[in-house]
């Protein structure tokens, strides 16, 4: 029912004839569109080496693998721009990363000319029957970009990398299933792993801090030192000077005015020997204490670029992957949940905390001994929000809904859900136990929400009974979650409906709303987070179709969207796919190419659009005894012509 329910959506509302041959409609007897491949179990093949592109080995990809590296692609980067330009792509993106600011210019006119090949490849594409579609994919996809990503390029970029980097993944874990079967070509070790690879970055920036802690007890030793020396200096009556360092004595300038007998030049000679001894002494401990100063603002610098970049790592591929694969689980995919895995990122926050109090000592140390080198701005108050900054993402971006509400909700009915924090343990926020509250909102709040980084008091869609609770820190685990058992709908309000909209296409959202304080209360965190798109039933009939909404959204949603805009046209490859995760879901077995004809004629109907009288005769000529076709008449008006052959 499920499946029907999502066919009669795609007919009435989404489906789109991309890449569809034009020998498949109208006909009786020919072929729908061709089903996706790659259900199959993966195989291996030795390496064809290192001059094989990363497109090509990804297309060489079969089963799970093949359809993970569909997956990825959408209306958001198009997988037909992967395949036509992508000996351009590898050259021009692969290398490049877009979280260094230095990059930012180059990363916007990369884009740009990315968007201009597109143009002349599309161009210059033949106006075959084979090209036409991907030539007007091509053209409306760089129409796409212009509009979309104009005025943020970063993002498109980051879209095109983190499709890079899944084809790489998925063709490295066939290759390293390949070595463990004993077959070996040059090809192989494109990618590391990525959690062996994480973990070693968190352990040289865990090495870094420990050098620049050790860097900030050295300055803080040399300028006690720096003061016991200045301080000696005024016991000798030597009057000092910080700024300049220059030194005179009351006492000397006594002796100079006595007469110039042979004792009171001596006596002048040592004065002045003192003075210069304590000038150059006092000289070499300010340059000291000032380079100490420079290169350790240095290396926390560095360290903060490092921070950044392996945070984008964690929180804009791994946990994004991770949020994806379990949506898709909601239409039946396999889902390994590795968030134990994600969670070592916990350590990360410990690194950024311990730097962030380096930077604090350094501008105590730097307020209790003012030496400002003469041109050299001061950079501790901006490194000091930038790892602010950094912890404050990592936070809110980590409170995470482990177990989702189920998504198609029934009012007064008794559902369950788990929120966690990730990097709880390490930032003990649970020595102030959070409160976590729960409300339904809908789609239209989700987006202001967005917006504002705030809900008004008291906006929500409707009811939710036992919608708080506590999170609690597990011990053994090292996890600070909580789980609500016993949550209810218990009514719900809805926006005003226009023409043929149903209420089994409304979207709403779970706002999991809570208030995190780290460092003894020197840091409060407002966070939240949005469930998966849920849609409200109050009747068994309505779950077919509001199943179909949910399953829609969740085989075609994009990656950073809007909530909940999603396409509404995909290609038949891409919604076989979806069809075939579902029945395999629910039945343990995949869709055959029959089924997926019948499905695929049941959603394109069957009919072509204009053809003309020969054309028609044509098609039938090549075709077998009992074949039809329906045409309306070109020379009257209304007619139906039945031809067929016989």
């Amino acid at each position: 029912m499920v499946i029907i329910a999502l066919l009669q959506r795609a007919k009435a509302k989404y489906a789109w004839i991309s890449g569809h041959p034009q020998t498949t409609a109208g006909v009786g007897g020919l072929k729908p569109p061709p089903p996706t491949s790659g259900y199959a179990t993966a195989s291996c093949s030795e390496s064809e080496g290192n001059s094989m592109s990363l497109w090509t080995k990804a297309q060489q990809l079969q089963g799970d693998a093949l359809k993970k590296v569909r997956a990825v692609y959408g209306e958001h980067f198009p997988i037909e721009v992967r395949h036509f330009m992508a000996a351009w792509i590898e050259e021009n993106i692969m290398d490049i990363d877009p979280e260094n600011p230095h990059n930012e210019q180059f990363v916007a006119n990369l884009v740009g000319s990315l968007i201009q090949e597109l143009e002349s490849k599309a161009n210059s594409m033949m106006n075959t029957d084979d090209l036409f579609l991907a030539r007007l994919r091509l053209i409306e996809t760089a129409n796409n970009f212009k509009s979309r990503y104009s005025h943020n390029p970063l993002s498109l970029f980051r879209i095109i990398r983190h499709c890079l980097k899944t084809e790489m993944k998925l063709v490295q874990e066939v290759d390293n299933v390949c070595v463990n079967k004993g077959i070996v070509g040059p090809g192989l070790g494109l990618l590391p792993d990525s959690n062996a690879e994480i973990a070693q970055q968190l352990d040289f920036l865990s090495r870094h801090t420990q050098e620049t802690g050790g860097d900030l007890r050295k300055m803080e030793q040399e300028q006690e030192a720096f003061a016991l020396q200045y301080h000696e200096c005024t016991k000798l009556n030597v009057k000092c000077s910080i700024s300049d360092v220059t030194t005179s004595t009351a006492h000397l300038q006594h002796v100079q005015t006595l007469p110039q007998n042979q004792q009171n030049l001596e006596v002048e000679t040592k004065l002045r020997r003192q003075k210069e001894m304590f000038e150059q002494m006092l000289n070499q401990k300010v340059s000291g204490l000032m380079q100490l100063r420079l290169t350790l603002v240095d290396k926390l610098k560095d360290t903060i670029t490092h921070l950044n970049t392996l945070q984008s790592r964690v929180l804009d591929d791994e946990l994004i992957r991770w949020k994806r694969e379990q949506q898709l689980q909601g239409n039946g995919a396999q889902f390994p949940s590795n968030l134990d895995n994600i969670q070592e990122c916990e350590s990360l926050a410990e690194i950024i905390w311990l730097n962030r109090q380096q930077i604090k000592e350094a501008d105590r140390l730097k307020l209790k001994l003012a030496l400002d080198p003469p041109g050299v701005a001061d950079m501790l108050p901006s490194l000091n929000s930038q790892i602010t900054q950094l912890l404050s993402s990592l936070v809110t971006s980590t409170f995470i809904i482990e177990k989702q509400p189920p998504q198609v909700m029934k009012t007064n009915t008794r559902f369950t859900s788990t929120v966690r924090l990730l990097v709880g343990g390490k930032l003990n926020v649970h020595m102030t136990p959070p409160q976590v509250k729960v409300t339904i909102i809908s789609e239209n709040q989700a987006n202001a929400l967005l917006k504002n980084d705030k809900m008004a008091k008291g906006d929500a869609s409707g009811e939710i009974l036992n919608n708080t609770g506590t999170m609690e820190y597990h011990q053994a685990t090292r996890q600070l979650s909580v789980s609500f058992r016993n949550m209810q709908l218990k009514k719900i309000k809805r926006a005003e409906k226009k023409g043929t909209e149903s209420v089994m296409d409304e979207k709403f959202s779970l706002l999991f709303q809570s208030q995190f304080s780290v460092g003894g209360g020197e840091l409060v965190f407002q966070v939240w987070t949005l469930s998966l798109p849920v849609v409200v039933i109050v009747h068994g009939n309505q779950e077919p179709h509001a199943w179909a909404t949910v399953t829609w959204d969740n085989a075609f949603a994009e990656p950073g969207r809007i909530p909940f805009a999603v396409p509404d046209k995909v290609a038949w490859q891409e919604v076989a796919n979806a069809l075939n995760m579902k029945f395999k879901a629910a039945t343990g077995r995949s869709l055959t190419d029959d089924n997926l004809r019948f499905l695929g004629e049941k959603a394109f109907r069957a009919i072509m659009g204009f053809v003309r009288k020969k054309q028609a005769e044509e098609m039938l000529s090549k075709c077998a005894n009992g074949t039809f076709l329906l045409r309306f008449s070109d020379s009257e008006l209304g007619g139906v012509t039945i031809a067929w052959v016989g």
